[in-house]
């Protein structure tokens, strides 16, 4: 071969490969773009907790979105940095906390916990993508804290056939929780049925969101309707709600008398299903490598099980999410894959 020739090859090697630095595999998914998706998702279980309580409860999840947006905010304008709340993760923090209060809470509620969600969970930490733990959920148990009483309280859905101007009653809670609190929610009912072996719960109501709880969290099939949306587009890891859901029925065999009697009760109880989706999938807090996510959505069903079964408080989805996410990046360090024609050293002899 010529020195010509030799050249002219070299020069189309040259313009047809560019080496570059990873990632080496690009997707025209942009942060807003991903947020827009989840936003969609979301309507789904508002605009079925909507209809179920009232529209008090699309007051209640607005004053969230305008508190965590504020709350980004003001940190950016107190730091002069470039004003973030463009990219719609702050509207999705405040949607997410938002369906998960009671739809009874005073308007002061929703405020702090939207604030406090990106104001100390996220943006102290860094902003987007830096956050030790979902924001909305460290939010959500912040909130249980600090106002268990207004948190614990809850209301039974509308009844439209007998009085359908409760639609617009739920105002009357604004400034006090005082009115709507229903003797008794699914998740309570679980946990103290949890001794007989036997619930007595209607599934079908529980389907269709015809029962007490918070505000997104109710109707499974709006829920459904929101992991299909996202898995279509795949915008969340389907590994993880999968995990979760299969460890929360093998644990509840395990630490339920008559489990199989609590599995479905169980799933549709509470915010597991929403929390499996929307909150435990978190880019941010979640582990990247694959036996990390395995053992990190295992974990934790295993601490939701514990915590409802055993805790003080009949819920568990939140905290359990939160202590798994601050264990997620000691998991990738434990699970991290080793590279090819990797030999590990040999420890010097004294």
């Amino acid at each position: 071969m010529s020195d010509k020739s030799a050249e002219v090859k070299k020069e189309v090697v040259k313009d047809k490969y560019i080496v570059s630095s990873s990632p080496h595999v690009g997707t025209n998914l942009t942060t807003k773009k991903i947020m827009l998706h989840v936003i969609i998702a979301l309507s789904f279980p508002l605009i079925a907790g909507v209809v179920i309580f009232g529209l008090y409860s699309l007051f209640i999840v607005g004053l969230s979105v305008a508190g965590a947006v504020f709350g980004e905010w003001i940190y950016n304008k107190a730091r002069k940095a470039p004003i973030t709340v463009y990219d719609l993760s702050a509207v999705v923090t405040g949607l997410i906390l938002g369906l998960n209060l009671p739809p009874t809470v005073p308007f002061y509620i929703p405020v702090v916990g939207g604030i406090f969600a990106t104001l100390f969970v996220k943006m102290l930490f860094g902003g987007l993508g830096k956050n030790f733990a979902n924001p909305a959920a460290t939010a959500r148990v912040f909130l249980s804290l600090s106002w268990t009483a207004q948190m614990t309280r809850f209301m039974s859905p509308i009844n439209y056939a007998q009085k359908p101007l409760d639609f617009f009653a739920g105002f009357n809670n604004i400034v006090s929780s005082a009115k709507y609190i229903t003797s008794a929610t699914p998740l309570g009912t679980i946990k103290t049925s949890a001794q007989t072996g036997f619930v007595d719960v209607n599934l079908l109501d529980m389907f269709l969101g015809k029962i007490g709880g918070s505000i997104g969290e109710v109707c499974a099939i709006a829920i459904i309707l929101s992991l299909i949306y996202l898995l279509v587009f795949k915008i969340i890891d389907w590994k993880i709600p999968l995990t979760y859901i299969v460890s929360v029925i093998i644990f509840t065999l395990i630490f339920y008398k008559k489990g199989y009697n609590f599995i479905l009760p169980t799933l549709l109880s509470g915010g597991l299903l929403f929390g499996a989706i929307f909150m435990l999938t978190d880019y941010a807090t979640a582990p990247k490598t694959f036996w990390g996510v395995i053992t990190y959505a295992a974990l934790a069903g295993l601490l939701t099980i514990l915590i409802r079964r055993y805790g003080g408080y009949p819920e568990g989805v939140c905290l359990s999410i939160v202590l798994v996410n601050i264990v997620a990046p000691l998991l990738d360090k434990i699970f991290k894959p080793r590279p090819l024609g990797y030999v590990k050293k040999k420890k010097k002899e004294a």
